[in-house]
């Protein structure tokens, strides 16, 4: 990913942030005939290794596990809320008109060996933090188990784990920064107007951005 020294994020508690708000990862391997690429939510391990380790399972009959290049790391990207930019939110258009739209947006990549577990103590535990995870919020909180006990080994029968530990974390923060504060301000007043929610939010981390830029 291209990534220039304005729009670089590298403090891992931002990093491991983004991951667990935007769990939904896209798992990028390579296999025999070429790139797979698949769309599973990862549980994040922050204390293994240098930069965490990111949790994961698929159906068993998912390739992802059986055929795939084990030299090669699997890369696992987060994506954050992203907004289109108008440049005629930027004073800048009316007092010279040389501005561009552009889009802003927040990533995460991880890198690292893919390790397979086909282990169904493993599978429950980390079936288990996914969904507490996530059931956290709620005012029923479902359980594993609230499921019947044949059913739940059934269901871990027909998966296989994986695991990632993460090798190398880039983040992408693409918020503006490269324009004067002006258009900054004019973002994020367009953004907004807009007010759908990831508008809204982009808005908030442009203010952040152009907060840590001072």
């Amino acid at each position: 990913m291209y990534v220039p020294s304005h729009f670089e994020e590298a403090r891992l508690e931002v990093l491991h942030q983004l991951i667990r708000a935007r769990p939904l990862a896209t798992v990028i391997t390579l296999s025999a005939g070429g790139i797979n690429a698949n769309h599973v939510p990862l549980h994040l391990a922050p204390a293994q290794g240098r930069f965490g380790a990111l949790q994961g399972h698929v159906a068993r009959s998912n390739p992802i596990w059986s055929d795939r290049v084990q030299d090669v790391e699997a890369l696992a990207i987060f994506k954050g809320p992203d907004a289109y930019i108008s440049p005629s939110w930027y004073p800048a258009k009316r007092e010279h008109g040389k501005v561009v739209p552009t889009w802003n947006y927040v990533v995460v990549h991880a890198y690292g060996p893919l390790r397979v577990i086909d282990d169904p103590v493993w599978l429950r535990g980390q079936l288990q933090a996914l969904v507490g995870e996530h059931e956290a919020s709620s005012i029923a909180p479902w359980s594993i188990s609230d499921a019947p006990p044949e059913f739940i080994e059934r269901m871990i029968g027909s998966i296989v784990g994986f695991e990632i530990v993460i090798s190398k974390l880039v983040g992408k923060w693409k918020l503006s920064q490269n324009q004067p504060a002006a258009n900054r301000a004019g973002v994020v007043d367009g953004l907004t107007a807009r007010a759908d929610a990831d508008a809204l939010e982009v808005a908030e981390l442009v203010k952040e951005a152009s907060r840590n830029a001072r």
